[in-house]
């Protein structure tokens, strides 16, 4: 079996075999390649890939594998616009035709339901790059008033709410990056 990942920054052929890895120097360029959107088209992401984006964050590491996590896929426009004049940086949303709401189950993992949703996200924002759809993650919103229209409990920690469709205009240019020498220590 062939899987083919198309990106608007490269193509990439993984061939299914025994160790079920891709080659770490096409994945890293998909990395680097990946960008935050914040203008998208109007039309709707397809149901075909917001379940892979959900299977995606579905396979996330977790502590424990508590998997102490629900997503709520918001497609109401009027949801979404209302949530992002909460925030500063809320625009993106506003623009989306779709979000998805990343929230941590407190009681279900108390020590880790932060870590656990936040690496839920990357695979969500990883899958969605794969399928072309650009992402934005908003962390800036008025959580408890975004709580109430989810009719989340008060054990519920709303992480982000992922703003996605597809891409309109061009993708922006990589951002500028801290070397190795300035982020890295080594203790020997």
């Amino acid at each position: 079996m062939i899987l083919e990942i198309r990106t608007p920054i490269f193509y990439v052929i993984v061939k299914n075999e025994s160790n079920n890895m891709i080659k770490p120097d096409e994945f890293l360029a998909f990395l680097k390649g990946r960008r935050s959107i914040r203008n998208f088209q109007d039309n709707p992401v397809t149901e075909d890939h917001i379940q892979m984006i959900l299977e995606a964050g579905r396979w996330a590491p977790s502590g424990s594998n508590r998997q102490p996590w629900e997503f709520i896929v918001v497609k109401n426009r009027d949801i979404l616009k209302k949530i992002s004049k909460t925030g500063v940086y809320g625009l993106p949303l506003r623009n989306a035709p779709l979000g998805i709401a990343i929230v941590g189950k407190k009681l279900e993992n108390p020590n880790w339901y932060i870590q656990d949703t936040s690496l839920v996200s990357m695979n969500m924002m990883l899958m969605a790059w794969a399928l072309n759809i650009g992402m934005c993650w908003i962390g800036s919103m008025d959580r408890e008033y975004a709580k109430g229209l989810f009719h989340l409990g008060k054990d519920d920690f709303l992480l982000t709410i992922l703003a996605m469709g597809y891409i309109k205009g061009n993708i922006p240019k990589p951002t500028l990056r801290k070397s190795l020498d300035e982020i890295t220590k080594i203790v020997k």
